[in-house]
């Protein structure tokens, strides 16, 4: 029997060296894994498959047991449920006490020991193997009852290989006694790999011992010969049938979901004998941490974890018993037909749940399957979920004595979903989400089949290979249709120089079909890999099979001519430092929402995405706009104490009705600026004589006004705003008081297209939506489109000169009527006329002031600022320029120059 050792435990995976090793030798796979010490080929794999996580010494728990053999076994003189016997150690344990035979005494109350069996025999000295990693227990020679007991022989349990603690365990192998137990089961010297396999996502061959054997093999330039018994034509002696009895053990299949089962087999099989698994198969199965049941659930956890392959087995007469109950009487008096025998066959349906159907699982749950689930069915009711976890009601226990093994191919999508759903998360379901190949059904169930017949009796009594899916794969021997690629086209990639015979060689390794047609290749992947379709996934193969370590390292020429920047980076960066610098503090809130909260703000749930499997019950839908995630953060904050704080986040949302004008299949993305500003009632009293929405007004202003657009949008009331249809503005201002609220408005287009649109909205909230967002009175947002700023003017660096500057005020009097920005820029234009030449100028306001006793005129100052780049200026030339600018201003407006 091959044996193997793999765990998988998150993104972990635990390999056995001994386990590969046994394997290779058994079936004639391929030579020794670790020719150069197990530290080297976890360095190799290191390099070449998955990071090694740790190197865990597991044979060194063994090495002290020994195999003994019982030959005495007398009832404890002082005590009911104990044993004295004496055992035989071939002599090999050190400084222990013997008997004038030379057999040690050991008190044992395990009700299952007697005379002439083997055991497993702790000596004095070592340590417990279960508690190794915990509480270290080591044993010695004591006295029990009066009797002394020489260390102790150990049950399943105590030597960490199952749960079982009502006897000890029984050596069913036929060894002389004194020999290893760790020599006996393969377990001596053994060091356990931890690989982290995100290496191998896409790999679904390697997660079965199989497949990290051959890569193994491959990456060290082996070559890999799969077993004789794993081939697309497989089949098993005539021996292993029950040609017979098969009619009572037919089996009625339907098939109905084929797209999402493209290959559904199954094998029944009939008197077989449930009960323990072989010692072996016990040690393997616990040493990845899968706890052994029976041998016929056992055997389908082996072979799953060797090919990778999930297998399930049901008990046949249970199965049979949901649709049809036995009647004796009935049956004498009405005679059986072949009609009336079909009608009574017991019928595996895979298909979707009924509404309101239920099914109780193996972990003891019972739940309503999602409508979209794969299900196995039997005539009336569910018995398992397809690729996840079977049904209590089929389970194979010690009564069973005819079973059915199904060995099936699932949508690793479905899957996923039907976990991620129901927080099923099995071992099968870890395989079946990577996509198993549907080629390796047949191979795999029928040796199961021959090791349950083998080992636990039974006979094959029935084969149903629902393959109609994939007859095309079956007739071409792979998954995918042969890939061209010639030996250029990898070496260019990979920066080699290898001939076509070393990159057929590297492929033939691990047991790749390749045919040289002139300079080119004809590379045909085996029939359990899924992931060869383009000339890429070649090139890949060889440059992991080669070694990355091994590719010359050298940069690719290319162009170093600068890349451009991304101006929507560039903008937000602008955006969020301006905000800032004004206070504010940027937030990244999830771009998924609970349902409640759009109901909360007023926002439509039918307009946004609902995620299916969401990673969080509050995780619902995507959102709409940024402002209501934001508002969800406000009393959390208020609660703990920040009275007064401005938050705002620069984020995506999307609106279903909206579709993409590049892409009209999918719902356009649009980029948005979210703001609040929100304070307690008591600061807000004491600060703000106005309302909120002034404050949100000032922040909004600011961020307009950085960016040189402020005279770009108009503002307007939100009442009687026409939304023009738009449904992301509809969202948007969703969760605003129309009384209280405004909308910006593009005046003069500055986006191709805009002029007109609404781009934003300003203003307080809903009394709706601060009551159940618990928001203070104090509260005010805007939102608006980030692309508004796109087209903003943009400044430039100015270098200051380094000679003085000189500063000098001019005061106008002009009519109070007048407006300031038609003054500025006047002054600001003819100053610029009249500067001299190489100067830096700055013209600032600095005050408008108006007399008590002179209600028609008010009072302009502005402050000058000059200094030249190549010399000294002169108060008397700047004040030449200042009179032309009033002599000019009095010409236009009538201006007095005070």
């Amino acid at each position: 029997m091959s044996t193997i050792f793999i765990n998988l435990q998150g993104i972990i995976m635990k390999v056995s060296v001994n386990s590969i090793k046994f394997m290779n030798q058994r079936y004639g796979c391929a030579g020794d894994p670790a020719p150069d010490g197990v530290e080297k080929l976890a360095e190799k794999i290191g390099a070449q498959l998955g990071a090694i996580e740790e190197i865990i010494d597991i044979g060194s728990k063994y090495e002290d047991i020994l195999v003994v053999k019982v030959v005495s076994c007398v009832q404890h003189p002082n005590a009911d449920r104990l044993h004295v016997c004496k055992v035989d150690d071939g002599g090999k344990a050190q400084n222990v006490e013997r008997d004038e035979n030379g057999h040690v005494q050991v008190v044992c109350g395990a009700p299952n020991v007697h005379e002439g069996m083997l055991a497993a025999w702790l000596p004095p000295g070592s340590t417990v193997p279960s508690t190794v990693d915990k509480d270290p227990f080591v044993l010695e020679a004591r006295e029990i009852r009066g009797e002394k007991s020489n260390g102790m022989m150990a049950s399943p349990k105590e030597l960490g290989i199952g749960d079982s603690h009502e006897g000890i365990l029984e050596i069913d192998k036929d060894v002389a006694p004194g020999s290893s137990f760790a020599e006996t089961y393969e377990l001596a010297g053994d060091k356990v790999l931890d690989i982290e396999n995100k290496m191998f996502t896409h790999r679904p061959d390697c997660f079965g011992m199989m497949g990290v054997a051959r890569e193994i093999a491959g990456i060290q330039n082996q070559p890999f010969k799969s077993p004789d018994w794993y081939r697309l034509d497989a089949d098993l002696p005539e021996e292993f049938y029950d040609d017979e009895n098969d009619s009572k053990l037919l089996l009625i299949t339907h098939n109905e979901i084929p797209e999402l089962v493209p290959r559904f087999t199954a094998i029944t099989m009939r008197d077989v004998k449930v009960g323990p698994s072989p010692v072996r198969l016990q040690v393997e199965l616990a040493k990845v941490g899968l706890r052994p049941i029976n041998n016929i659930v056992d055997y389908t956890n082996y072979f799953m974890l060797l090919t990778g392959q999930p297998l399930h087995a049901y008990d046949y007469d249970k199965l049979r018993a949901l649709d049809y109950e036995r009647n004796p009487i009935m049956e004498k008096l009405e005679p059986e037909t072949e009609t009336k025998a079909r009608n009574r066959l017991p019928e595996l349906v895979v298909r979707h749940p009924k509404p309101g159907e239920k099914i109780k699982l193996l972990n003891g749950k019972e739940i309503e399957p999602r409508p979209e689930a794969i299900m196995i069915a039997s005539r009336t009711k569910l018995i398992g979920i397809g690729g996840v976890m079977g049904g209590s009601e089929t389970e194979v226990d010690e009564n069973t004595k005819n079973i059915i093994i199904e060995c099936a191919t699932f949508d690793m999508y479905s899957i996923r979903r039907t976990s991620m759903a129901h927080g099923l998360f099995t071992d099968a379901v870890t395989r079946f989400n990577k996509g198993q190949s549907p080629l390796q059904n047949r191979p795999v169930i029928l040796k199961i089949a021959g090791e349950i017949s083998q080992f636990a009796g039974g006979k094959i009594a029935g084969v149903v290979d629902r393959d109609e899916q994939v007859k095309e794969m079956l007739e071409r021997g792979s998954v995918h249709p042969p890939v061209n690629v010639t030996p250029e086209f990898v070496n260019v990639r990979l920066g080699l120089k290898l001939s076509a015979d070393e990159i057929v060689q590297l492929l033939k390794n691990v047991e790749f079909d390749v045919q040289q047609n002139g300079e080119g290749l004809v590379v045909k992947a085996p029939f359990w890999r899924t992931d060869i379709e383009v000339p890429e996934d070649v090139v890949e193969e060889v440059g992991r099979l080669y070694g990355y370590d091994k590719l010359p390292l050298e940069l690719p020429k290319r162009d170093i001519t600068p890349a451009p920047k991304d101006q929507m980076l560039e903008l937000k960066s602008k955006i969020r430092d301006t905000l800032s610098k004004a206070g504010a503090n940027e937030v990244l809130t999830y771009s998924f929402v609970h349902g409640n909260l759009l109901d909360k703000v007023g926002q439509d749930k039918n307009q946004a995405f609902q995620i299916a499997n969401a990673l969080s019950p509050d995780l619902q839908y995507y959102r709409l706009s940024l402002v209501p995630g934001l508002l969800d953060k406000i009393h959390q904050n208020i609660k703990a104490g920040h009275d007064e704080f401005a938050l705002f986040e620069i984020g995506k949302a999307h609106v279903l009705n909206e579709p993409d004008p590049v892409e009209p299949d999918i719902p356009k993305e649009v980029n948005a600026l979210g703001f609040v500003f929100a304070a307690d009632g008591k600061v807000a009293r004491q600060k703000y004589s106005g309302a909120a929405y002034y404050e949100a007004v000032r922040y909004l202003m600011n961020v307009l006004e950085k960016f040189q657009i402020s005279g770009a949008v108009d503002i307007e009331p939100l009442i009687g705003a026409d939304l023009y249809n738009n449904p992301w503005v509809e969202q948007m201002v969703a969760p605003f008081e129309r009384g209280r609220s405004a909308v910006l408005r593009d005046k003069v287009g500055v986006l191709p297209g805009t002029k007109g649109l609404i781009l934003g909205i300003v203003g307080e909230f809903e009394s709706s939506v601060r009551k159940a967002l618990k928001l203070p009175e104090f509260a005010a947002g805007f939102e608006l489109d980030p692309l508004l700023f796109s087209h903003a003017q943009q400044t430039s660096y100015v270098a200051l000169p380094r000679f003085p500057k000189i500063a000098q005020d001019i005061t106008l009097k002009v009519p109070a009527g007048m407006n300031y920005a038609e003054l500025y820029e006047f002054v600001d234009k003819k100053i610029g006329a009249k500067a001299i030449d190489e100067t830096h100028i700055q013209l600032d306001p600095l005050d408008v002031f108006q007399r008590s006793d002179d209600s028609v005129h008010k009072q302009v100052t502005f402050r000058f600022t000059t200094a030249s780049y190549q010399r000294t200026l002169t108060d008397a030339e700047v004040a030449k320029i200042l009179d032309e600018v009033a002599a000019a201003a009095k010409e236009k407006f009538g201006v007095e120059r005070i």
